[in-house]
C-alpha cells in the first residue's frame, strides 16, 4: 500500500513537473515598427523560448513556430505605414506549441533572433522582414528653392536622430522620450538644409523605428555624406546637469566623466533596440578594421566648433569646448562626424525646452547655423559652395589689384 502511494505520488509529481516545463512562456505583448527598408515585429515574453521560422509563397507568408508558448497579447494594429503585413494570425500547434502566421503583400527576407532582458525590457523574440528599396539618396531641394548651376554638386548632410523603435533613449521626469524630441529637432534641421542653396540632406531615421549604430554610419556612407550629425538629448545621474554639448570621436578615452557616461549610454543602444548576433562581424569590421583617419577627426573637430558656437547663442553650454568620447556612431573613417547633445532631458527645465516645438526649432536653427558657417569657410572641392568661395576670392583679389594700381 505504501509502495503504491509512493509510486503514484512520483508519477503525479513527474506529470505536474512536465506540464509546468512544457508551458514555459507567455507572449505578453507584440509591437510593430515599420521602417523604409524593413518591418520589425517584437514579441514580449515572460521567459526565453525556442522557435523556428520559414516562409511560404503563393501567397507570400512568414510562419513562426514557438515551442511551449501561450498567446496572451493583443495583436498590433496594422496601419498604412506598414505596407508589408496584410494580416497577423495565430493558432495552437499541437497541445502546447504556438504558430504565428504573417500574411504578406510582398516578398521579404525574414530573419529572427532572441534577446535577453535589457533595460526596461524582458525576454524578446524579434522578427525582421527585410525588402529591397531604392538606394539612399539625399533629399531633393524643395520646389521653391533657388536653382543652382549644374557644374557644382550640393554638400550632403546626414542627419541622425538618435534611438527609435524599442530604444526610447533617455526619459525625462514628465515621461518625455529622447527618441521623440530628437526626431522633431532632426526634421526641423532637415527642412532648413533643404531650403539652403548648395546643400542637401539625408535623414538616417525618418520616423519611429530602430536603426543599429553601424547601419546609421552605413547609410551616411551610401549617401556620400560630407558631414554626419547625430542628434541626442541624454540624461545624467545628477538632475542638475544641464547645457548643450558637441562631441567628436576619441579613440584614447573620454574628455570628461560625463562624456564617458553619455558615450556608454549611447553605445548600449544596440542592446536595447535589438541587434542580432549575426551582425557582429559587420560591426567589428566597421569599428575595428576601418580605422578612423586623423584628417577626418580633425575635420570633425573643426565642424563641431562651429556648431558649438551656434548653440552658445541659444542655450547654456555644458562645457565651453568640444568634447571627445568613444561614440560608436561617430566611427565612419571617411566622413567628418559629430554628436550633438541638445540638452539634458533629465533636467526638468531643459526637459521643458525639449518638449516645446518653438525651442525644438531654435535648437535646429542653431545647429544649422554652425553647419552652414563651417562649410562656407571649408567647402569640399567640387561643390557649388567651393566654386562660390573661389569666385569671391578672385573678385576680392581683383579689387585689391585695382586699388593697388
Amino acid at each position: 500500500m505504501v509502495r503504491w502511494m509512493v509510486n503514484h505520488g512520483l508519477i503525479a509529481l513527474l506529470i505536474w513537473g512536465s506540464v509546468n516545463a512544457v508551458h514555459a512562456a507567455d507572449i505578453a505583448g507584440m509591437r510593430l515598427w515599420p521602417a523604409p527598408d524593413h518591418t520589425r515585429l517584437v514579441f514580449d515574453l515572460n521567459a526565453p523560448v525556442q522557435h523556428s521560422l520559414f516562409t511560404l509563397s503563393d501567397p507570400e507568408r512568414v510562419v513562426v513556430d514557438i515551442d511551449a508558448a501561450e498567446f496572451k497579447a493583443v495583436l498590433p494594429q496594422l496601419t498604412a505605414a506598414d505596407n508589408v503585413i496584410k494580416e497577423i494570425r495565430y493558432a495552437k500547434r499541437g497541445a502546447t506549441d504556438l504558430r504565428v502566421v504573417l500574411d504578406l503583400n510582398r516578398k521579404v527576407k525574414a530573419k529572427s533572433f532572441s534577446l535577453k532582458p535589457q533595460g526596461e525590457y524582458g525576454n524578446r523574440l524579434v522578427l525582421d522582414l527585410e525588402y529591397e528599396t531604392a538606394t539612399v539618396t539625399p533629399r531633393k531641394p524643395l520646389p521653391k528653392d533657388i536653382a543652382l548651376p549644374a557644374r557644382g554638386r550640393d554638400i550632403v548632410i546626414a542627419i541622425d536622430a538618435g534611438h527609435g523603435g524599442d530604444d526610447s533613449g533617455a526619459l525625462g521626469r514628465k515621461g518625455t522620450r529622447e527618441k521623440d524630441v530628437v526626431l522633431k529637432i532632426a526634421k526641423n534641421l532637415d527642412a532648413l538644409i533643404r531650403k539652403q542653396p548648395g546643400m542637401k540632406s539625408v535623414m538616417i531615421r525618418e520616423s519611429d523605428y530602430f536603426v543599429s549604430l553601424h547601419k546609421r554610419v552605413e547609410k551616411a556612407r551610401d549617401a556620400e555624406a560630407d558631414l554626419f550629425v547625430s542628434i541626442h538629448a541624454d540624461a545624467f545621474t545628477n538632475r542638475r546637469a544641464k547645457g548643450s554639448s558637441v562631441f567628436v570621436l576619441s579613440e584614447h578615452g573620454a574628455s570628461s566623466q560625463v562624456a564617458k557616461f553619455l558615450a556608454d549610454s549611447e553605445n548600449n543602444s544596440d542592446l536595447v533596440g535589438g541587434v542580432s548576433l549575426d551582425d557582429k562581424d559587420d560591426l567589428l569590421k566597421m569599428v575595428l578594421v576601418d580605422m578612423v583617419r586623423n584628417s577626418t577627426i580633425e575635420d570633425s573637430h573643426s565642424a563641431a566648433k562651429y556648431v558649438l558656437t551656434g548653440l552658445r547663442g541659444i542655450n547654456t553650454l555644458h562645457k565651453g569646448r568640444v568634447e571627445q568620447a568613444g561614440f560608436r556612431v561617430l566611427k565612419a573613417p571617411d566622413i567628418p562626424s559629430l554628436l550633438v547633445e541638445t540638452a539634458f532631458i533629465s533636467n526638468p527645465s531643459e526637459e521643458a525646452k525639449l518638449r516645446n516645438p518653438a525651442q525644438q526649432q531654435t535648437f535646429a536653427k542653431a545647429i544649422f547655423k554652425g553647419i552652414l558657417s563651417y562649410f562656407k569657410q571649408n567647402p569640399p572641392p567640387g561643390t557649388h559652395m567651393a566654386e562660390q568661395r573661389q569666385t569671391r576670392q578672385r573678385i576680392a583679389s581683383g579689387e585689391r589689384d585695382n586699388t593697388g594700381g
